[in-house]
């Protein structure tokens, strides 16, 4: 029997209040884009709160002393193209030596199926904690297709980080990769006959480059 997938909604209040002034119609671009960093910089705290640490001994200025800093490998983390580079930069502000990759995929507008047309990432993809982000869960099958190309790359660790996800997409990810956890702002009610989420933020590509 397979584990099932862990799903964290962050209920941190400037969570909620960053979220909810990305959903209004009337924030600007560059608002919209400064609080998707913002908010990336939050949820990177939950993203990473398991890493594993090892002791080490230093000097203080006042005396030797055993702290802990990160072991092994590090972090990877993988942006699924466009909006994911929405809240990558936050992140990087938080680690800024992770390694970063990159999924190109776009939704078929007919079908709602992911089409891939990019894939660039680091060699080493077995040995680091793969943090993968993309402002929205809609149908989920961005996100299961794009987390299927890590693991082939290697990848055995696994957090996908949203800012809002439906129900039909949480159902789908962790039903296609229950071994992967799930880390976002908010669910929402449901998807539209586009395979939109509603009540939702728009398309939060557009949203974040200033494009319709």
């Amino acid at each position: 029997m397979q584990p099932a997938a862990e799903v964290v909604v962050l209920d941190h209040p400037l969570v909620s209040h960053k979220l909810t002034r990305m959903r209004q119609a009337s924030t600007s671009t560059a608002g919209f884009r400064r609080l998707a960093r913002e908010i990336s910089l939050l949820m990177a705290y939950e993203a990473t709160r398991d890493l594993p640490l090892e002791p080490v001994t230093i000097d203080t200025p006042l005396e030797r002393m055993t702290g802990y800093l990160l072991s092994g490998k590090k972090l990877c983390f993988v942006s699924i193209l466009r909006a994911g580079n929405g809240l990558l930069d936050g992140m990087l502000d938080l680690v800024p030596a992770a390694r970063v990759g990159h999924i190109g995929l776009y939704r078929d507008h007919a079908t709602l199926e992911p089409v891939e047309y990019y894939l660039k990432l680091p060699d080493d993809m077995a040995e680091r904690c793969c943090i993968v982000v993309d402002p929205m869960l809609a149908t989920g099958n961005s996100a299961a297709a794009a987390i299927a190309r890590l693991k082939a790359a290697g990848a055995a660790r696994i957090i996908f980080v949203c800012l809002l996800a439906a129900p039909e997409g949480i159902a789908r990810l962790t039903s296609a990769h229950p071994d992967v956890r799930l880390i976002t702002a908010a669910i929402d009610r449901e998807l539209d006959a586009n395979g939109y989420i509603r009540p939702g933020l728009g398309d939060a590509g557009d949203r974040l480059f200033g494009t319709k």
